[in-house]
This record gives structure tokens, C-alpha cells and sequence, in this order.
């Protein structure tokens, strides 16, 4: 499988792949919103034209019309009219943040550990196999994608994380590892990831790619599964950190509401 690269890297492709099971505009808004609040698509990018998100959904164009309505009801994006018109992301801190939040509170701390025991599972499995059918050119790939990964920011370093996962699957060779890698990413992504707003998270990334591309080097695949591993964990503990801060500031709200 080629390796991806420019501006269609991974994360976005992932973004705007088929949707699973039937094309409903809420699906489309929750796929859009993630790619939004995880920092995918960017404060003031131009979305695709109705047509082409219907296209690249799998979904009817009037779906595609009632998520964007969604959206911009919500605020997270705005419409403009002539010749340099178009639906263009309107990143607002305060509403991503209550999306985000939102999305964590529906998912109990048993949801999420299986979640994250199921991307273990697939990049653990895609990570050691690319250890055993890596040639130098493709270590020599991920070696430039991890020099030239864009840490700045969340949106960059999540970004780049996908690109990194997706690449590790190519290089195992497994169409199967890559297409769930690929729904994984759409899936679990934007609230695993989340831990890359903050710059220690974005370090640690860097080095968990290092040590992956260390052993794809050394032919040792039990280390590139248990640093891909590792690193996945630690977004999962930053998760459940998270989650019980957001009940920690939701708790005063529902006290005050109680008789």
C-alpha cells in the first residue's frame, strides 16, 4: 500500500471514508464534529462541497445537506454564499469543549476500557507484524513522517498520529488490520487522542514512535507491540482522568438542580 502524503494524510482521509451501517445525518455530524474538536479539520477550512461529502459518506445528498444544517446550528460551522462561498469549520474553544465533554460522559469507564482494549489489540497485532515484513524503505518512511510530524498543536500531533498508526498497518500487509485501523481511527480516535492538546502527551508521542521504529530496526516485534501498546495506555489513563474531572465539575450543576 503506498504511503500517504501532502495534504490528504491519513487523519483526514479517515475523516471523510464511508460511514458503517446506514448513512443517518447524525452519523455525518458526529464524524465532522470529532474531526473538528480533535483538531483534524481546522478553524476557517473550506468542508467539501454537499455533493462530494455525500460522495465520500456513502450517503444521499439530502443527508449530507441536514448534517451540515446540524452543524451550523450548532455553531461549528458557517455557510457562505458566491463564487468563494462554502461551508468553512468555526473552531470555538468553549463549544469544542462542551462537545468533547458531552462525548465522554456517554461513555461509561467499562465502554471505554473496552474500547481501548480493542485499538490495543489491532495496532498492537499491525506494529508487530510490520516488524516482520518492514523492508528499509518503509522504516526510512516512518522515520520522515515522525521527523517531519507538526507536534505544535493538538490538531497537528493527532494529525500525525493517525498518519503514523495507518502507515504501521500498511507496512503489515494486512488489508484487514488496515481497514479496522481505519475505522478505529474514525471511531475511538477523537476522544483517545484527546491527551495531544497537551504538549507532555504530544513528547511522549514522539517517543513511542521512536522506540516502534527502533525495533522494526532491531527485528524485535514484541518491543514494537508493547511500546505501540504502551503508548495507548497512557492515553487511556489521561481519558479516565479526564472523565472523572468532567464529573467533578457536572456534580455542583446537578446538586444545585436537586429539590
Amino acid at each position: 500500500m503506498p504511503h500517504t502524503t501532502g495534504r490528504s494524510d491519513a487523519a483526514y482521509a479517515v475523516v471523510f471514508s464511508p460511514l458503517d451501517g446506514a448513512g443517518r445525518a447524525e452519523l455525518v455530524q458526529q464524524r465532522l464534529t470529532d474531526a473538528i474538536v480533535s483538531g483534524i479539520l481546522r478553524d476557517g477550512e473550506r468542508l467539501p462541497s454537499e455533493s462530494d461529502l455525500s460522495r465520500s459518506f456513502g450517503v444521499a445528498l439530502v443527508t449530507a445537506r441536514e448534517a451540515l444544517e446540524g452543524m451550523r446550528d450548532k455553531g461549528l460551522v458557517i455557510t457562505r454564499r458566491g463564487r468563494d462561498g462554502g461551508s468553512f469549520v468555526t473552531f470555538d474553544h468553549d463549544v469544542s469543549t462542551r462537545v468533547f465533554q458531552r462525548r465522554l460522559r456517554e461513555h461509561s469507564r467499562i465502554e471505554l476500557r473496552d474500547m481501548v482494549l480493542h485499538v490495543s489489540a489491532i495496532a498492537g497485532t499491525a506494529a508487530e507484524t510490520a516488524t516482520e515484513r518492514a523492508t528499509d524503505d518503509d522504516i526510512a518512511a516512518l522515520e520522515r513522517l515522525a521527523a517531519g510530524a507538526d507536534l505544535s498543536t493538538g490538531g497537528g500531533a493527532r494529525r500525525a498520529v493517525g498518519r503514523f498508526h495507518l502507515e504501521v498497518a500498511a507496512i503489515s500487509q494486512s488489508p484487514r488490520l488496515v481497514h479496522e485501523e481505519v475505522r478505529l481511527q474514525s471511531e475511538a480516535g477523537p476522544l483517545l487522542w484527546m491527551c495531544l492538546q497537551h504538549q507532555e502527551h504530544r513528547d511522549r508521542a514522539a517517543r513511542a514512535w521512536a522506540e516502534v521504529i527502533a525495533a522494526l530496526r532491531r527485528f524485535t516485534p514484541g518491543e514494537a507491540r508493547t511500546a505501540t501498546i504502551a503508548h495507548i495506555d497512557d492515553a487511556f489513563h489521561w481519558l479516565l482522568d479526564e472523565r472523572a474531572r468532567v464529573d467533578g465539575l457536572a456534580a455542583p450543576a446537578t446538586e444545585e438542580h436537586s429539590p
